[in-house]
């Protein structure tokens, strides 16, 4: 037998190949594309710094698997795909926005109730970066690339809620000039008590480093309790002051974030295959849940008209990690 007929090379898409099909155009750009996860005691070609922190952050974190590349996203979406389903949103987004501007209904709101608005709605840009770094730094740090892709995702839409609650901002300060808005957001966030336990959670996860506890804490934790305490129970405040425009620019949101959830809970599923994974999520939970529980109570508790939003957020975050499978 001659070399040539010994030495046959990879078909394409060799790490397919046992599924026996064409593989989708997700399998094809989404897969096993990390080659920094290829050698644990060598992730990076030149020593230094980045070896050290990938070995410990990413190879040394106390969440195991025999192979991460399993996970695929439930909704297999790829930067195509993303932007086409987001730019129907956006549209939407849009749509609501022109309406309403054309209501304006701005002006119709209470000075009570845009006074409510720019102490919890208009600061929320500062932890909806907080979301966007720290999901862009799951991406660099996951230790699959189906992983890094949805946690890119992610990323793109705390950047685009950023961005809409900047120009919310905007339009509200020009309906409202006697209210703080685009003043006092920075100062809010920093020092006005119901924002504290948010700052402190926040700045808890972004110091998160190891890959498994960051998306512990972002996704399962901090994400959740944003979602509760804002777009549910501040839009159910919304709705009850006739603010029908915040809520449903919260229902939107939550579009965006139930696909997150989908995601999220798939991982934990493939996680508690790993044995002891089920004892490290317990251990992170005592971590991390009271830091949220006070975040959300300290929060809800200045929402107005709705004395019942801290234990419906509080319940909120029981449910969504039970559903992921979480014990607590």
């Amino acid at each position: 037998m001659t070399q040539s007929a010994t030495l046959r090379p990879s078909k394409t898409w060799s790490h397919l190949a046992a599924q026996r099909r064409r593989p989708s155009e997700y399998e094809i750009v989404s897969t096993n594309l990390l080659w920094h996860t290829r050698d644990a005691k060598q992730p990076w070609d030149i020593e230094g710094f980045m070896t050290g922190w990938y070995q410990k952050n990413l190879f040394g974190c106390a969440l195991k698997h025999p192979d991460w590349n399993k996970f695929r996203d439930p909704d297999e979406q790829v930067y195509r795909t993303y932007n086409i389903n987001q730019d129907g949103q956006e549209s939407y987004v849009d749509g609501l926005l022109e309406q309403f501007a054309a209501e304006e209904h701005d002006k119709g709101l209470s000075a009570t109730w845009a006074e409510t608005l720019s102490r919890l709605y208009t600061p929320i840009r500062y932890p909806l970066h907080l979301v966007q770094m720290a999901s862009g730094y799951l991406a660099s740090i996951s230790p699959a690339s189906t992983i890094a892709c949805c946690a890119m995702f992610q990323s793109g839409d705390a950047l685009r809620w950023l961005s809409r609650t900047a120009y919310r901002t905007r339009e509200l300060a020009n309906a409202h000039p006697q209210a703080d808005f685009a003043k006092e957001e920075r100062e809010r966030w920093e020092n006005a008590p119901e924002w504290q336990g948010f700052r402190e959670l926040g700045e808890r996860v972004l110091a998160a480093y190891e890959w498994g506890e960051s998306f512990y804490a972002l996704n399962i934790i901090l994400k959740p309790a944003l979602d509760e305490a804002v777009n549910r129970q501040l839009a159910t405040a919304a709705r009850r002051n006739g603010d029908s425009l915040f809520a449903l620019l919260a229902e939107a949101q939550l579009r965006d974030s139930a696909r997150s959830q989908r995601w999220t809970t798939s991982l934990v599923k493939l996680a508690l295959e790993g044995e002891g994974n089920a004892e490290v999520f317990e251990n992170w939970a005592k971590k991390w849940v009271p830091l949220a529980e006070k975040a959300v109570r300290t929060y809800c508790a200045a929402i107005p008209d709705h004395p019942e939003a801290g234990d419906m957020a509080v319940n909120g975050m029981q449910m969504t990690r039970s559903a992921m499978g979480l014990k607590s």
